[in-house]
């Protein structure tokens, strides 16, 4: 019988039962551009804005209103990079 592997966040789990340890090099989730999101244009979320309320008076920036989803979603990376908040260390 083969061995399948199964894919797992944080490890391989083989169909044998085996747990192997995960492999780093291969990303754990994608991310698309915002600029191809379907909904992209459509406007940002409460909780998008919520987030980057709260980042930007971290960063001593004004609030930016108005935001489409694509565009809140590039200024909360931008403002985490900024401040560091949500960026795993």
């Amino acid at each position: 019988m083969a061995t399948r592997n199964v894919q797992h966040r944080d490890r391989d789990v083989r169909d044998d039962g085996n747990v192997n340890a995960a492999d780093d090099s291969i990303p754990t989730t994608t991310q698309k551009d915002p600029d191809q999101w379907v909904t992209g244009n459509e406007s940002m979320t409460g909780a998008q804005a919520s987030y980057l309320k709260t980042l930007s008076e971290e960063a001593g920036e004004p609030f930016e209103d108005g935001l489409t989803k694509a565009e809140a979603s590039k200024k909360i990376d931008e403002l985490q990079s900024e401040t560091g908040r949500g960026i795993d260390h």
